[in-house]
């Protein structure tokens, strides 16, 4: 590999605290070998030809801490190559796949398959997760300690949440024995029994059992609770509503935890459901613009420390259905980024903010050398036209199935180019 060189860029790396403009050389093994001011047409052989970037913007390789693949059992919806290249062209170049698979990750022979799977059809890093419980029933743990040894990231039940709370406690201790991290998708079953949206006024309109706010808040509030006495590695999935934000704020500063929203929860609301548009079914919930707007904040004050794409693919024929019978879920991994950029655009949030919450927050809490421009690290990293307009059309997305929340929006910034291990693998 030859070495790269690039100059005039503006280089936002919050690990490192970089946020000027400068330059990034790349060395012949595709790991970073300078990056900053330092690195401009006078330091640099006379010789060699840079590329100029002209202010574009250089950003760490995003990193998604909640991304369901299909493989193995839904290759129909989504498989590791089809992941990556939609990965690519968002600028994401590390996962966390969730569980949710068939056979469900919860078996050390499922994450050798996964593995390899991983290694020989994906081009980007996939970090694995496996089950909090045996096939997804909430009833029996999974064997942490031989799951961890195989490479599993963290533990979660994607889509389903631990309802007993004696289980919840014996999770806890192990994973506070084994220093695992708990990923926690909150919602009460019985409360939410039945729901399709968010419980009020829209839901009643529309004639669709709801989702009551208090449903997410209820698990939060007995998690961090028992958090309190077993302090093991905690994170909030997703939150949803003003309610949980609340209590995130006030319990921030007593109890060890992190948690994560996705962007459609920070950019769309309950009314862009419109009349029954299957595609905005998700899980959480669409909830009201005051929540919101209250997540919005939430993310500006780093209340909350991870923005993630919930990319969930399903196939046409499991939306093109009445709203009840729907499947729930958006594809979302390739305008993560691009979403993201109209809360700076707008004023909600600083730029560098927003960079955090995708690159160095995600991999420190999941422990990984990845989400940093640091010098001598692999060169994943995204080059960013953060000015350029652009309309979401599904029939131009790279993600195997098409069912994006966000059809027909314009939004302003686009992945130009995307680098792993300094090769370029996304050139728009």
């Amino acid at each position: 590999m030859k070495k790269k060189y690039f100059i005039n860029a503006n280089i936002i790396d919050p690990k490192n605290s970089i946020n000027e403009n400068g330059g990034l050389i790349i060395n012949e093994e595709g790991k970073i070998e300078a990056i900053g001011k330092k690195v401009n047409t006078n330091n640099l052989p006379s010789r060699e030809k840079p590329i100029d970037l002209k202010g574009k913007h250089i950003l760490p390789g995003l990193v998604d801490m909640r991304v369901f693949v299909g493989e193995p059992g839904y290759e129909y919806k989504e498989n590791f190559r089809t992941l990556s290249e939609a990965a690519l062209a968002g600028g994401v170049t590390s996962v966390v796949t969730m569980p949710n698979t068939n056979p469900v990750i919860d078996d050390v022979s499922i994450v050798d398959f996964l593995k390899r799977r991983g290694r020989d059809k994906s081009k980007i890093n996939i970090f694995p997760c496996a089950s909090l419980t045996e096939n997804l029933e909430g009833k029996n743990m999974t064997e942490f300690g031989l799951l961890q040894s195989k490479g599993i990231i963290a533990f979660t039940d994607g889509l389903k949440t631990i309802q007993n709370t004696r289980l919840m406690t014996r999770i806890m201790n192990s994973a506070f024995d084994l220093d695992s991290l708990i990923m926690q998708h909150a919602e009460d079953y019985e409360l939410s029994k039945n729901g399709m949206m968010n419980s009020g006024i829209i839901a009643t309109k529309l004639g669709l059992s709801g989702i009551p706010a208090v449903a997410e808040k209820i698990i939060i509030e007995r998690d961090l609770t028992l958090l309190e006495t077993i302090k093991c590695r905690y994170h909030i999935s997703q939150l949803s509503s003003s309610r949980s934000v609340q209590t995130i704020r006030e319990r921030k500063n007593k109890v060890k935890f992190t948690s994560g929203v996705s962007i459609n929860n920070l950019s769309l609301n309950e009314n862009d459901i419109g009349d029954f548009r299957t595609f905005l079914k998700l899980s959480p919930p669409l909830r009201t613009e005051e929540d919101r707007l209250s997540l919005v904040q939430a993310v500006k004050d780093e209340i909350v420390d991870v923005i993630v794409s919930d990319h969930k693919p399903e196939d046409e024929e499991s939306k093109r259905l009445t709203f009840s019978q729907a499947a729930t879920g958006a594809s979302g991994i390739e305008t993560l980024l691009s979403l993201c950029l109209e809360l700076y655009h707008n004023g909600s949030v600083k730029l560098e903010t927003i960079v955090k919450t995708l690159t160095s927050n995600p991999a420190k809490i999941l422990k990984i050398n990845k989400g940093n421009l640091s010098i001598g690290n692999d060169a994943d990293f995204c080059i960013v036209d953060i000015d350029k307009p652009w309309i979401v059309k599904k029939e131009n997305l790279i993600s195997k199935s098409k069912n994006t929340a966000i059809e027909g929006k314009k939004l302003q910034g686009k992945v130009t180019n995307t680098f792993v291990n300094g090769v370029e693998l996304f050139k728009l």
